[in-house]
């Protein structure tokens, strides 16, 4: 029995490892560096693009939920990040490079996966595929999957923070604090007084931007990712009370709350690179650095990588997909990662486990996994392919896409109970599901 894979991003890497366990074999495509995307800055499978970040651990928390659901279901792609993380307090944040080669040694010594350098420009026919082409997927297998699915691909931009070099940070004004003053230190604080804040406001609301495409002008931009001179559009007391809120952060060596704090998040394992929170950005470079260095404690700051922004390309999956992952017009086709509508990293892992698992299942003439919308990856699939949608805009693991919560209003108006009960609800489904599957 064989599939093909076609992308070797976070869903790709994850799905081949989960068919190869099964005892498929893979043929694994990835276009890299044959042909690049704009974004990516390697040839490594499973790169983190964006931020270092996965998110919170914590199972209260949706994202942590999600990733303990993909350790009890045995991703292997959580393995490694867990292996390879750095500290940021309550979230999973990597060494990217470090995540990435491991991810290719376990590709490269599995002997049922076959990784090939080379670029698809259309879905295969006779043959068992996975799409996890990713976000960046390239424009001739783009238009050919708008032709399969007989309609306009939505799409909309993701953006990139800046990296800083650790040593070029001025620490007689930064400071360590963790996240929101909780737990370990593991932030680098940059404190803003109101004059400063209001110097860097007006340098970002006024520096130039890099001009878009004439086919990306109408693309919409992802909520929870919106560069920060989209934020600051909104009002000067936007990025105050977004990325740059400085909740309960107070300066221990002064005892003084600070108007603004711009946070930096460790982005490697030996702690030389750090990533700005919340920063993500579409500045002119030029831009990006008079910004950069106007923030208090980065004056001489080295950038050692500009932000930038780059168009995500999904499905409608609503119109093509089933919970399963399994494309309804198809049914040895599967589709996964960011190109369903899902957003974020732990949910590209979550969605290429998924179609792995199903796809090996499919091969041998087993059911399909659907999972109970009480655990976070049910709940996650069976949004993206629930056809009551009108007008589909990618998501997230969130609280508000599981299956409601029976409880009385007191319960139900007690944010971190019902939060605590959900997730004790669905890791207990979780492990009644795995446990009658291993019975069977």
């Amino acid at each position: 029995m064989k599939a093909v894979v076609i992308g070797a991003g976070l869903a790709g890497s994850e799905a081949a490892l989960q068919l190869a366990k099964q005892g498929i074999d893979v043929d694994l495509y990835e276009m890299r560096p044959l042909k690049t995307t704009g974004a990516h800055k390697t040839d490594y499978p499973a790169e983190f693009v964006c931020s270092n970040s996965l998110g919170s651990l914590d199972p209260t928390n949706a994202s942590g939920l999600l990733k303990k659901e993909l350790q009890m279901l045995g991703s292997f792609l959580i393995k490694e990040a867990l292996n390879v993380a750095v500290p940021a307090g309550n979230a999973l944040a990597i060494d990217r490079e470090a995540f990435s080669l491991n991810v290719k040694r376990l590709l490269e010594d599995n002997e049922k996966i076959k990784i090939i350098r080379e670029e698809v420009t259309q879905i295969p026919e006779n043959v068992p595929v996975i799409i996890a082409s990713g976000p960046l997927t390239s424009e001739p297998l783009a238009e050919n999957i708008k032709d399969f699915a007989g309609e306009e691909h939505l799409h909309f931009f993701d953006a990139i923070a800046p990296i800083i070099e650790k040593d070029s940070i001025n620490f007689d004004i930064a400071f360590y604090a963790s996240r929101y003053d909780k737990g370990e230190a593991s932030y680098i604080n940059c404190p803003m007084n109101k004059e400063q804040y209001e110097n860097f406001y007006n340098i970002l609301i006024n520096a130039p931007k890099i001009e878009l495409k004439e086919f990306e002008k109408n693309a919409k931009f992802f909520e929870s990712c919106l560069p920060v001179e989209v934020l600051a559009s909104r009002g000067v007391d936007t990025l105050r009370y977004g990325p740059l809120k400085p909740v309960g952060l107070i300066d221990k060596r002064t005892g003084e709350k600070n108007y603004a704090v711009v946070q930096l998040r460790q982005d490697n394992l030996s702690a030389t690179m750090y990533n700005l929170v919340g920063f993500q950005t579409n500045l002119k470079w030029g831009a990006q650095k008079e910004l950069v260095h106007s923030i208090p404690g980065l004056e001489n700051a080295n950038i050692l990588r500009y932000g930038v922004m780059h168009r995500n390309t999904f499905i409608n999956s609503p119109k093509l997909l089933n919970a399963t992952l399994q494309c309804r017009k198809r049914n040895d086709l599967f589709f996964a990662g960011q190109i369903t509508g899902t957003e974020g990293y732990t949910e590209s892992i979550a969605t290429g486990m998924l179609a792995g698992i199903n796809m090996a299942k499919f091969l041998k003439g087993e059911h399909l996994i659907e999972l109970s919308g009480f655990s976070m990856l049910g709940a996650l699939t069976r949004y993206i392919s629930s056809e009551e949608h009108k007008n589909f805009q990618p998501v997230n693991s969130n609280w508000g896409i599981v299956d409601e919560l029976i409880a009385d209003k007191k319960i139900k108006k007690n944010k971190k109970l019902k939060t605590e009960m959900l997730s004790n609800r669905a890791i207990k489904w979780l492990e009644e599901y795995l446990q009658n599957c291993q019975s069977q």
